[in-house]
């Protein structure tokens, strides 16, 4: 090779060099852009296709369901779901499908894990409930169902779930139905449980169980309490829970402990003496992004039609408005403040808020009226010794969808199996705000009713 040939080569490859280290560099400084962008606030360039109603509020909280470079692990799922699941005595567990005899349906259908029926970021063949499988899955297992269940012989496999819920039935197992057959429209007596929050408290109060009055008030000299006179008067003020025990945030520096002041407590200050309905706000609509570790839910960011004069930031006092914490403006007013779809403008011309109205202004017995959180927010039982107590349940997501789930929890409170199933399969009487009768009939009572003549 001569001097010339020697400089043309190495004019070559140092411009193969440059080159390379020009790509390097800017493949490199894309991929720090890149996990920069996936780890701020806002990831958005990463969702791969829309998500289902149950997670678009925390689709950019990719690590609440993905491992990094793992995917979605069952693990996720059950850590939000699990507990749901367990309490509705989960129909179709995925321990039912290790049994080595169904290893030919798991080929079509891995039901051990959640992902093979409800895959995310797919809303071409996304269904209610998030499903991305065809309507008629359950032919994969049923398809001999007539032999057992004459009964179901001409029903189509896409139509199983106007009575069937995949995960909890039971709203229809043979025996509930039995028991339930021929029952009025209305109950008597008709009436929701009566919540006993003051009586769970006393057996384990955290403050002095009397009355305080604004001469009482332990707010550090210098704030500002011009707008706290709606706590005077309050449940909170009658219980003896005053403005430290609220407002009062210890103090990170302070080795004695002292409580700091802070303007607005969010939920963690509700937490000490309100931690179950906390936890189901949390696991809800409502607060499943704080959940998160995300700014709170707005209406601006809701799929369901919201009022736009609504400006809330949904936490405890967006619902419970400080400092008087009327429940009673928690279940109507908060709800309507925001929600504009159908079914909710229309409750003030229902039956069930007339029964509201007459209740809170004692023209009704207490638990005869019917509010929005007392079907979307129900009361429950929670298991403590000695004694039950009656509590919210401020997950909505229990009992929103499918609204079958709504049977025992809500409706059998106060109307009759047959009558609840009716008109809860009529999407018009749910529009209208159940102003009316239902103009569709679920047979599964006729049919358990059948049965049970022929045995």
């Amino acid at each position: 090779m001569n001097k010339q040939q020697l400089l043309v080569w190495t004019w070559i490859n140092s411009r193969k060099i440059l080159l390379w280290g020009f790509w390097s560099l800017l493949t490199a400084g894309l991929l720090v852009y890149l996990v920069f962008i996936l780890f701020s606030e806002d990831p958005s360039m990463f969702v791969p296709g829309e998500t289902s109603d149950g997670h678009y509020q925390i689709e950019l909280a990719c690590s609440a369901c993905h491992a990094a470079f793992g995917g979605v692990s069952q693990k996720t799922c059950n850590d939000c779901h699990g507990d749901e699941l367990e309490a509705a005595d989960d129909s179709h567990p995925p321990k039912k499908f290790t049994d080595p005899r169904n290893a030919a349906k798991l080929a079509l259908v891995d039901a051990r894990r959640c992902v093979a029926c409800h895959g995310e970021h797919r809303p071409a063949m996304t269904r209610a409930m998030g499903v991305t499988l065809a309507e008629d899955f359950c032919i994969y297992c049923h398809r001999d169902i007539a032999q057992d269940r004459p009964s179901h012989k001409d029903l189509p496999f896409d139509d199983c779930r106007t009575c069937h819920l995949y995960h909890d039935n039971t709203a229809l197992h043979e025996d509930f139905l039995v028991k339930h057959l021929n029952e009025p429209e209305i109950l008597d007596p008709a009436s929701v449980p009566l919540r006993n929050f003051l009586a769970s408290y006393r057996r384990v109060a955290q403050h002095p169980v009397e009355a305080l009055t604004m001469a009482d008030q332990d707010a550090p000299a210098g704030v500002d309490l011009a707008g706290a006179g709606d706590w005077e008067g309050s449940s909170h003020a009658n219980s003896g829970v005053n403005c430290m025990a609220c407002h009062g945030k210890p103090a990170a520096a302070s080795a004695n402990r002292n409580k700091a002041w802070t303007n607005k407590p969010d939920h963690d200050a509700c937490v000490s003496c309100h931690d179950q309905e906390a936890a189901g706000f949390l696991a809800g609509r409502h607060g499943m992004r704080l959940a998160q570790g995300m700014t709170a839910m707005h209406p601006d960011l809701a799929r369901l039609p919201m009022k736009a004069t609504s400006s809330k930031s949904l936490n405890c006092v967006a619902c419970h408005p400080a400092h008087d914490f009327d429940t009673r403006q928690a279940a109507v007013e908060a709800c309507l403040g925001c929600h504009n779809d159908e079914h909710s403008r229309a409750f003030k011309a229902s039956p069930h808020y007339a029964l509201w109205q007459a209740e809170i202004e004692g023209r009704g017995p207490p638990g005869s009226g019917v509010s929005c959180a007392t079907c979307h927010l129900p009361r429950e039982g929670s298991k403590e010794k000695p004694e039950q107590r009656v509590l919210v349940q401020h997950n909505q997501n229990l009992n929103l969808r499918p609204n079958q789930k709504m049977i025992r929890s809500v409706c059998m409170h106060c109307h009759g199996l047959g009558f609840t199933m009716d008109a809860l399969a009529d999407q018009k009487l749910i529009d209208n705000n159940f102003a009316g009768k239902p103009a569709k009939h679920i047979e599964s009572l006729d049919m358990a009713a059948k049965r049970l003549e022929k045995q």
